[in-house]
């Protein structure tokens, strides 16, 4: 059975940090590009954050670079986001997706397109208060 499961999400106060864990079961991560993705009620589900396969490339949205970090655990089958310097923007609900490398130049790179990922997780919500 494959599984996503999104972890970490809570409330923080602006400025604060937290760290968004997603876990597989049934699949292996490494050969997925993974994307982080959030919604807020109204609006589309936007992407986040993603990381190839390999893990040699990474992309992030504009409002978070500088701020969050995506990053692989092999060994551990998990994907996190570490998110630091927190707003009232970055509240929402968060999920984890997998879905195959995009090929670009010969290069897997990884798309920041919901509709580019296969299977999800149930989200974990993020509330920042100001």
């Amino acid at each position: 059975q494959v599984q996503l499961v999104e972890s970490g999400g809570g409330l923080v106060q602006s400025g604060g940090s937290l760290r968004l864990s997603c876990a597989a079961s049934g699949f292996t991560l490494d050969h997925y590009s993974i994307g982080w993705f959030r919604q807020v009620p109204g609006k589309e589900r936007e992407g986040v954050s993603c990381i190839s396969n390999l893990g040699r490339y990474s992309n992030y949205e504009g409002s978070v670079k500088g701020r969050f970090t995506i990053s692989r655990d092999s060994a551990r089958n998990m994907v996190y986001l570490e998110m630091n310097d927190l707003n009232s923007e970055d509240s929402a609900v968060y999920y984890c997706a997998a879905g195959p490398d995009q090929i670009v130049s010969g290069k897997a790179v990884c798309d920041m397109s919901p509709s580019e990922y296969e299977y999800w997780g149930q989200g974990t919500r993020v509330t920042v208060s100001s």
